[in-house]
């Protein structure tokens, strides 16, 4: 059945490079029971150091502790033959040691980002959870750490709001990034006001943040959709110090890592951003930051089923006058620019062929194919030297030979994607969400990076009961949210 399109907040991080230096510093020797020892990989989205990075995946809609909506987080283990659903651990706030409990329509898991925080060498996992209600603060929000071990995700630091009276949803957006330039992983927060915090590492299992720093972007305050809808983090002047992103109704602004918070830069691109990620696409030292604008306005031309921009980094920060477009009437990107296509509604970075250079992955959630409508596909576009390509692109929905499943309206195929190596053979894959699939009980697709780019043989699908989430009457909506993307 068709569904109405919400604006959410997207959680497009990646790592700038002094955050995974930071990340990798953590891989310290870890006692684990039997009087064994064993290095913790260091690796920022490896939750259990194993060596292999996992996939975080959110299930907002899901029932948990028997209430509706209250919400759950999926951790897929990597290995070496990649993610499946069988090796998988599931949270909610009734799991032992989490912060809180599960509350009908709190949807625990709506924001997700990851990192080292406590620098232990293992991964840790953000969960934001803006719509649940602290004391009387209806939708006050709140932001809960699950800390890695040597058996996954175990028990939780809730992060106190500094200003509960002067914002909601708190933890609408997430970041994780050293943008004090300390070495130490840090974490920005955002909510409906105009004031962001980063919260300082090293954190603590017992106490949390070392310290907190506030910034009031400029940007609009007051109800959904205001405040800081986006946050993302990269290192656009390479400076050591990572830069913070805060997209929101009013624009996109950069704003530089310093010791003693984050300064504004520019403002960038046109309106909402439907998304954010930053990555090095042309290897030159410094982070390039793309918008997606998925539902461009009235007067903006550039195309009606949306685009990407491309902005690249230098020497002051994002630089505004080296830019480029992509939409799916750019030569070698397979499609056709359609009105509400939503091409640009969620983006992730990583390289899928080993060649060094970061690849671009684009999500179109409402994209028609055939005569289904909102079934969503995924573009894969090329870094290269002179920064991301369109030529050898690669598109993918559920009509794709070898990728599982079938293009049905309001799947939403690309709700959430997610490019990380799971099977450490150098080469990202691309994990895909779609909440609306079956009814909106949502589903993961992950198919295999390889020297020629993303390949559909060995393609892996696993829906939401596969990992113990039930429909129980309600929408679970599993594959809406990954870490990562």
């Amino acid at each position: 059945m068709s569904r109405p399109h919400h604006k959410r907040s997207r959680r497009p991080l990646v790592l700038g490079a002094t955050a995974v230096a930071a990340a990798l510093a953590g891989g310290l020797l870890i006692t684990l029971p039997g009087g064994a020892s064993a290095a913790a990989s260091g690796l920022a989205d490896d939750f259990n150091g194993d060596g292999y990075r996992d996939l975080a995946t959110g299930a907002p809609g899901a029932v948990a502790g028997g209430k509706a909506k209250a919400g759950a987080v999926v951790v897929n283990y990597g290995s070496s033959s990649g993610i499946s659903a069988a090796r998988h651990k599931t949270t909610s706030q009734t799991s032992s040691g989490v912060p809180g409990d599960s509350e009908a329509s709190d949807r625990f898991g709506t924001e997700l980002a990851h990192g080292d925080l406590n620098r232990d060498g293992y991964g840790d996992l953000v969960v934001g959870t803006p719509l649940e209600d602290v004391g009387s603060d209806a939708d006050g929000g709140s932001v809960t750490i699950l800390w890695g071990g040597s058996s996954g995700l175990s028990g939780g630091t809730s992060i106190s709001d500094p200003n509960a009276s002067g914002h909601d949803r708190f933890g609408q957006s997430l970041a994780v990034g050293d943008f004090t330039g300390d070495g130490k992983v840090d974490l920005a927060v955002g909510s409906t006001g105009k004031d962001v915090w980063i919260f300082k590492g090293g954190f603590t299992k017992s106490a949390g943040a070392a310290g907190k720093l506030r910034f009031d972007a400029q940007i609009e305050s007051g109800s959904y959709p205001n405040g800081a809808v986006q946050l993302a983090a990269g290192d656009f002047d390479n400076d050591g110090a990572d830069d913070v992103v805060v997209g929101s109704s009013a624009g996109n602004f950069v704003y530089l890592g310093a010791s003693t918070g984050p300064a504004l830069q520019t403002e960038v691109g046109p309106g909402y951003a439907s998304a954010l990620t930053a990555a090095d696409f042309d290897r030159d030292g410094h982070d390039d930051l793309v918008v997606g604008t998925d539902s461009p306005e009235v007067l903006d031309q550039t195309a009606e089923g949306g685009y990407v921009t491309v902005f690249h980094g230098g020497a002051a920060g994002v630089d505004t006058t080296r830019s480029t477009v992509f939409t799916q009437d750019t030569a070698g990107v397979p499609g056709a620019d359609e009105s509400w296509d939503l091409f640009g509604s969620t983006l992730a970075a990583g390289d899928v062929n080993g060649d060094r250079y970061p690849d671009l992955a684009v999500g179109a959630v409402f994209e028609t194919v055939g005569s289904a409508s909102h079934t969503g596909s995924v573009w894969v576009l090329r870094g290269s030297a002179s920064g991301l390509k369109a030529t050898g692109a690669q598109s993918f929905n559920q009509g794709t030979s070898g990728v599982p499943g079938a293009n049905e309206p309001s799947d939403m195929f690309g709700d959430a994607i997610h490019l990380a190596d799971h099977n450490k053979d150098g080469r990202a894959d691309l994990s895909v969400g779609a909440g609306g699939e079956n009814s909106d009980d949502g589903a993961v697709w992950v198919l295999r990076g390889s020297t020629g780019g993303i390949t559909t043989t060995g393609a892996v699908s696993f829906g939401a009961g596969s990992v113990g989430i039930g429909k129980s009457g309600d929408d679970p909506m599993f594959g809406d949210v990954m870490s990562g993307s």
